[in-house]
């Protein structure tokens, strides 16, 4: 019984007396701050998330689905491709109304390889691949400005139609 009311003390009061808690981890951390304060609208936000050399050097960056009601709509969610940077991540783009699966592609565009993602370009139009290309800053940051996929791009999934995503707050 001693150790269970130690248990609940420390639980109950280790914020006040400085005994360090869990702390999200940098992503997450980073996605907090860039979706900001909870409001109606985005405290519902969940992610999925792949890491993938890009690059091929080595380093892995998170490529983010956001979705929630703040992040969809008709065309799909927002995808974030992002890229270390220090202890965090700085993102390189923010792609609205993409769909799921998430393809990265063999080819590559200015070091970076392309990255394949399902979309349509009007509500009344079919779905296809769309083709993001690196430009040497970004990727396109909208599906109409990305190319189509001729059905024989070689890459692979990433991130499936299946993917999981997790609650930003908890």
């Amino acid at each position: 019984m001693r150790q269970f009311a130690v248990a609940l003390l420390l639980v109950l009061f280790a914020p006040s007396i400085g005994i360090p808690q869990s702390r999200p981890d940098p992503l997450t951390l980073f996605l907090q701050n860039y979706v900001g304060t909870p409001d109606e609208e985005t405290k519902t936000t969940e992610y999925a998330v792949a890491f993938v050399d890009l690059k091929d050097d080595g380093t892995k960056e998170p490529i983010v689905y956001l979705s929630s009601d703040g992040w969809c709509g008709t065309g799909g969610c927002t995808l974030l491709i992002l890229a270390p940077e220090g202890t965090s991540y700085r993102v390189v783009t923010r792609v609205p109304a993409v769909r799921l699966p998430i393809r990265v592609l063999d080819a590559k565009s200015n070091g970076w390889r392309d990255i394949g993602a399902v979309a349509r370009k009007s509500g009344n139009e079919p779905l296809y691949e769309a083709v993001l290309s690196f430009d040497g800053k970004s990727y396109p940051i909208s599906v109409p400005a990305a190319g189509k996929s001729n059905g024989k791009a070689q890459g692979k999934i990433v991130m499936p139609a299946t993917a999981k995503a997790k609650p930003l707050y908890q």
